[in-house]
């Protein structure tokens, strides 16, 4: 293979050597590293999505609970009603008393 002329000039021939052990697990490494980072911003990214969902879960669940609340409220008033009205069932109708 023959080496162009620039590369001749410059005195830097390019002639690959076998890499030794260090340089192998060097490489390893970085490749392990790349291979992490990749995954922790993969479990990042999931943990933020899952984040926003339970941020929403508890909102829904405060809203449900506030018309559970609600509707118990509206229980009480008409159990209220209610024993009102059969007091006054009890008692008879209004002219019989007069």
């Amino acid at each position: 293979m023959a080496l162009g002329p620039c590369v001749l000039a410059c005195g830097m021939p390019w002639k690959f050597k076998p890499l030794n052990d260090v340089e192998k697990a060097n490489a390893a490494l970085r490749t392990e590293l790349i291979k992490l980072r990749r995954e922790l911003q993969t479990k990042q990214t999931q943990v933020g999505g899952l984040k926003l969902a339970l941020q929403q879960r508890n909102e829904r669940i405060d809203q449900l609970q506030g018309q559970v609340e609600a509707a118990r409220a509206m229980c009480r008033k008409l159990d209220e009603e209610a024993e009102c009205y059969a007091a006054m069932v009890q008692r008879g109708p209004l002219r019989e008393r007069y």
